[in-house]
């Protein structure tokens, strides 16, 4: 039975667990960082005035290492100790300042982060203060993880606290609680390991257009915000959860649900019939098939707003046009799509004709954009269908182009994710060196033998991939598109150049082109389990007319070679491992 203890520790003390990696956030439960600047500066300005805070609650992870998940205070606690990385200042425009606490200083000169004071900084006195306050922490010790997630759903009833879908997802451990989770952050970008790091929290966190945090996702490139079919602020508080999850039932349980809290709360509650129904239903699907259909027909919506120029999907449904976000509508059209397509074995023989059907759609749907029982839902997807299934044709493979490659969500997810797992990702305009006329890939190919080799050596559990046509250079970008006429199109930090001009100037066909790569592989000396293992996951995919190819490096056993030559990650770097003492620390990965 779960031990309750309170204490008090100075903030340096947090700190340095927060830098020790002792804070753990799990994602099952928690939501992303919320609070804005001005909820943070409350918080810091109580703080410097000495006064009380509520206290954090913690779980302590049994285990060798004194390691504690966060149930309560989350935003509190990413609050202080971001200030002390001088993330953000107080209300008066003044930082922390880093030349008083040396641990920081010292994280800062390694890179860890940087310090943006520009010397506007607090006074030693408040400094001190700050890292001399004693917060409050309540300690559950031996907590099971039943208990803590009964806690934490306590706690989230005292008040309105959390939205409606953050509380449905918030430690429910259902497969299709776990599946909608999965698939948010696919198409958010923001897919990670369940548990992260408390330091790591930026990375899966969103950045409003108004007041940004630095954080990883921007709300205005991820496709419910780029799209219009939910505001920025919708985003923060899991509506794009919610919208999958009321899509995903409506697929998986063969009938549609009605739109409705009540609805939705009914699938997530493991005491109701409809829970039971919904969790049958997709043990028979199959998490993997409906995860695969959902990201291939959100992929469909975008190359539909993507031809003949770029269209927001709301602009293109509502005339007149409004500001308003459409869930109701956007799922009408998901399920029209996906019923004319998937469901038929059909693929889209006119997306120019499809798209000029959408057109104005809104005026064609008769009982309104709310259309929230089932019966309402069936009309207003019979007549989007009844608008676009004449640019359907029969496709036998269209199975394969559906579970076989990489769609466009997945592109996008992992060159997000690049800019976090440096190690994991490696990322190449292309093969041809970017000089004109340049038609001789052998110097890059090697370069990918060498990362292939590092990415298997990350350890037994670590994957990793390449992909070949994303530049993550100015300089780069600029060429290619002098050399090769081609307009990137920009996700993220990143920008997707494509390989189709290279094969282009090659004079090959893009099988031709992808040929190229896996003959390389194959006839190099690379350890074989992982030379199968990277033949065996060679995936092309059209990518808007540009074209990216990935390369994925699945987890392996053992150590891989490059003929007698070991290579190891370093952050976005491959290095060549030589001594004794880095060959025997490499190899204590696989043991």
């Amino acid at each position: 039975m779960a031990e309750l203890h309170s204490q008090a520790v100075p903030v340096q003390t947090l700190y340095t667990w927060f830098r020790d990696n002792k804070l753990i956030v799990n994602r099952r439960y928690q939501r992303k960082l919320v609070w804005t600047l001005e909820e943070k500066q409350k918080l810091l300005d109580s703080i410097l005035s000495k006064y009380p805070i509520p206290a954090i609650l913690l779980s302590e992870i049994e285990g060798p290492k004194e390691n504690f998940e966060i149930i309560d205070g989350l935003q509190r606690m990413h609050a202080i100790l971001s200030f002390i990385e001088t993330s953000y200042p107080i209300s008066d425009g003044r930082y922390f300042d880093l030349n008083y606490f040396p641990t920081a200083k010292d994280i800062s000169e390694h890179g860890v982060f940087s310090d943006k004071s520009e010397g506007n900084v607090l006074d030693t006195g408040a400094c001190s203060t700050l890292l001399n306050y004693q917060v409050s922490l309540s300690i559950l010790r031996k907590a099971s993880n039943t208990e803590v997630n009964e806690v934490f759903d306590r706690i989230n009833t005292y008040g309105h606290r959390l939205s409606d879908q953050e509380r449905r997802q918030a430690g429910v451990q259902s497969k299709f609680a776990e599946l909608v989770r999965s698939l948010a952050c696919s198409v958010r970008g923001d897919a990670s390991s369940d548990r992260l790091f408390l330091y790591e929290m930026p990375s899966i966190s969103i950045d409003l257009p108004k007041t940004r945090h630095g954080y990883e996702v921007r709300a205005d490139e991820v496709f419910w915000v780029a799209q219009g079919v939910l505001r920025s602020t919708d985003l923060r508080d899991s509506e794009d959860e919610q919208c999958i999850a009321d899509t995903v039932a409506c697929i998986i349980g063969q009938d549609l649900i009605d739109r409705s809290k009540a609805a939705l709360d009914a699938v997530y509650d493991a005491s109701s019939a409809e829970y039971t129904r919904i969790e049958t239903a997709l043990d028979l699907y199959g998490s993997e098939k409906i995860s695969e259909e959902f990201k291939f027909v959100l992929g469909e919506i975008t190359k539909i707003c993507a031809e003949g120029g770029a269209t927001k999907l709301r602009d293109l449904l509502f005339e007149p046009k409004t500001t308003n976000a459409f869930p109701s509508v956007f799922t009408a059209i998901f399920l029209a799509i996906f019923e004319c397509g998937v469901s038929q074995g059909k693929k889209i023989s006119d997306y120019s004709g499809l798209k000029a059907s959408l057109k104005g759609i809104n005026k064609r749907i008769p009982v309104g954009q709310k259309g929230s029982n089932r019966a309402e839902r069936r009309t207003n997807i019979d007549v989007v269908k009844g608008v676009i299934s004449k640019f359907f044709v029969d496709d036998p493979d269209l199975a394969k182009l559906i579970f076989s490659n990489h769609k466009i969500v997945d592109i996008d997810g992992d060159i997000r994710r690049s800019e976090i797992e440096l190690a994991h990702y490696e990322l190449k305009q292309g093969l041809l060196p970017l000089e004109a006329g340049a038609k001789d890939p052998a110097a890059m190919l090697d370069k990918i033998l060498r990362t292939i080799c590092a990415i298997a050596n990350n350890g037994p559990n670590s994957a990793g991939k390449i992909l070949i046509g994303v530049a993550d250079k100015e300089a780069d970008i600029k060429r290619a598109s002098e050399i090769d006429g081609v307009a990137g199109k920009v996700i993220g930090k990143r920008t997707v150049v494509g390989v189709c001009r290279e094969a282009k100037r090659l004079g090959k066909s893009m099988e031709d082109y992808v040929q190229i790569v896996v003959n390389h592989i194959k006839s190099s000396n690379i350890s074989e389990h992982t030379k199968g293992a990277a033949l065996a996951h060679i995936d092309f995919n059209s990518y808007f007319d540009l074209g990216v190819l990935v390369i994925s490096i699945p987890p392996q056993k053992d150590l891989t070679y490059l003929g007698d030559e070991l290579y190891r990650r370093d952050g976005s770097n491959n290095t060549r491992v030589s001594t004794p003492k880095d060959v025997v620390a490499l190899n204590s990965r696989f043991q």
